[in-house]
């Protein structure tokens, strides 16, 4: 099955200035994964373990200090490999003054959409996750559960084939956070790949097919599904066992 992410001994150190000169902090170590194409993962961990770190080397944000990433067989920075991935980050922005369909308009052409193509795209994106009759309203007048709808269409606007995803429920409510396990189901079920990371272990039980559980930039455990469904106290107690 072809790979659709490749992350190979893969380390990443921040230098930090200060009075007294430069210290280093790693928040990658020597890690290690693959998520094959079709596969919906997702990452847990503690806050700082390096979840979005992770996020930001895989999308090119972020050069690695040492190892090899791969997307779709692609360095993250080639055109290749960003014409596949869509990216939503823990905290979208967009500009306040615009409209949602305005916004998305913007953020299509800068993926190379035009015309027709665009406006079609900006219509599905639209659509698919529930932003159509909010339509009039300006940015500035989203709740940060819209905000995160709004930064989900985004993502999806040139149909990349990889979404990645730094917690895409955050913010929202119930009702919302079902829509959107529908819409992400869904997606896959079209053949699209899917990385995400949550703080809700109950989220990631019911999207993942597929864990990797990050301790201080490390990865501890892989868990497929078929081990927190058979653990006591499912994916929760598994995860709190690596952690430790």
């Amino acid at each position: 099955m072809t790979r659709a992410i490749t992350f190979a001994s893969v380390e990443k150190t921040y230098r930090r200035p200060g009075l007294l000169g430069s210290s280093y902090v790693t928040a990658v170590k020597d890690l290690s994964f693959e998520v094959r194409s079709g596969e919906v993962v997702g990452l847990l961990g503690l806050n700082g373990a390096g979840k979005t770190t992770i996020m930001k080397l895989l999308t090119g944000l972020l050069f690695p200090t040492a190892g090899r990433i791969r997307v779709f067989g692609h360095p993250p920075t080639d055109p290749a490999a960003k014409a596949r991935v869509g990216f939503l980050p823990e905290l979208p922005y967009f500009p306040p003054r615009l409209r949602p369909y305005e916004a998305l308009a913007y953020y299509g052409r800068l993926s190379g959409l035009s015309g027709a193509a665009l406006a079609e795209a900006v219509r599905g994106a639209a659509g698919r996750t529930g932003l159509e009759p909010h339509a009039g309203k300006r940015v500035s007048e989203f709740s940060k559960g819209m905000m995160q709808r709004l930064g989900l269409a985004q993502a999806l606007l040139h149909g990349p084939d990889l979404l990645v995803l730094d917690e895409p429920v955050s913010g929202l409510d119930p009702l919302a956070i079902h829509d959107i396990r529908g819409l992400l189901a869904g997606l896959n079920a079209e053949g699209r790949t899917v990385l995400l990371s949550s703080h809700s272990i109950s989220e990631v039980e019911k999207l993942c097919s597929r864990v990797l559980i990050i301790v201080k930039g490390r990865l501890a455990a892989a868990v497929e599904r078929a081990a927190w469904e058979g653990a006591p106290g499912g994916l929760e107690s598994i995860f709190v066992e690596a952690v430790r």
